[in-house]
């Protein structure tokens, strides 16, 4: 069901951007182009359009949408359905006993007996 509802959204919300990008503005008559004022301005608006219509449509459609979609990522433990890994529980360290220290070793290029250290001058 949140798949449908997420496609349903992701679809509509490219509709509204397409629907809105091909519609004209208010002022679309000449008069605009040169300055004039317009008729269409002040007074009564024309018949609404098929565009118009749909823009509305795909407008309520979108916030339905976006408010299903807010309500269940609310409603979810982890914050977001989109979310599918859940955070590990917190992992305490193993109690372990200290290791036994190795014996004390020479190195094999130091000398058995070291020559005395010259007297100081």
């Amino acid at each position: 069901m949140f798949t449908a509802v997420l496609a349903l959204h992701i679809l509509v919300s490219i509709l509204l951007i397409l629907v809105v990008m091909i519609q004209g503005g208010e002022n679309v008559d000449i008069t605009a182009a040169f300055g004039g004022v317009s008729q269409a301005a002040f007074g009564p608006r024309g018949a609404v359009t098929t565009l118009q219509k749909a823009t509305w449509v795909l407008g309520v459609i979108f916030m339905v949408t976006a408010v299903t979609l807010a309500v269940w990522a609310t409603k979810t433990p982890g914050g977001s359905p989109l979310r599918t890994h859940t955070p590990p529980a917190s992992q305490t360290a193993p109690a372990t006993s200290p290791a036994k220290p190795a014996p004390p070793t020479t190195p094999a290029t130091a000398p058995a007996n070291p020559a005395p250290a010259p007297p100081p001058k």
